[in-house]
């Protein structure tokens, strides 16, 4: 129960499904310790809610039109770092957690969690800001505790090596099967990690990691 001495901590949701947002604040808001201040569709609206009201949470999915998620978060953690960022996601891969991690992610949750267990993951981040939660199957979890050999995801390299070929966006996207506009969400994350400022800088710094 919140005390008349503490509002409610304040939460930023951001997921590119309206359906998905409405239930998860419905959830969220069930516990009177929280409130939703705001609703993002994607990840440049995200970022810029989050760096002009500050919340205490954010609460972000992974596929969202705009900048890729590792993108997001590491632009969140250096514009409002006192905003603990909460992933709640299907998405499971490994490398895909410890990047998100990496970047300054307060907790990774498989959207399959139960509302007791998303409002604990909450309350967790908040009065624990320097650990990490991760709600996951314990071979996702314990893939991602495993040293990489390179900071790119298998999807990420096939872009690098298609981009070495001088492949345009909308090659690329037609050979792997995903969009342009997906193919420019990976180059975004890919550009983020390896620090690159253009394609060719992207490739060279690739090669360097043993990535061809």
């Amino acid at each position: 129960m919140v005390t008349p001495s503490r509002q409610p901590f304040r939460v930023v949701i951001a997921d590119d499904h309206t359906l998905f947002r409405d239930g998860l604040a419905a959830l969220i808001e069930s516990d009177p310790g929280f409130v939703v201040v705001a609703h993002c569709p994607d990840g440049t609206t995200a970022i810029d809610v989050v760096t002009a009201q500050v919340p205490d949470v954010a609460v972000l999915d992974i596929e969202m039109p705009g900048p890729g998620a590792y993108a997001v978060v590491s632009a969140i953690r250096a514009k409002a770092p006192s905003v603990a960022v909460v992933i709640v996601s299907m998405h499971q891969d490994p490398r895909t957690m410890r990047d998100l991690l990496d970047a300054g992610a307060s907790a990774f949750l498989s959207k399959t969690v139960a509302r007791e267990q998303l409002i604990a993951g909450l309350h967790s981040v908040l009065r624990s800001p320097d650990d990490v939660l991760v709600s996951s199957s314990r071979e996702s979890v314990v893939a991602a505790l495993r040293p990489a050999p390179h900071p790119l995801s298998p999807r990420e390299v096939e872009i690098v090596r298609l981009v070495a070929e001088a492949r345009t966006n909308g090659q690329i996207g037609s050979e792997l099967g995903i969009t342009e506009s997906t193919v420019k969400r990976h180059l975004t994350n890919i550009f983020a990690k390896l620090g690159a400022v253009s394609r060719v800088d992207c490739v060279r710094k690739a090669s360097a990691l043993g990535i061809h």
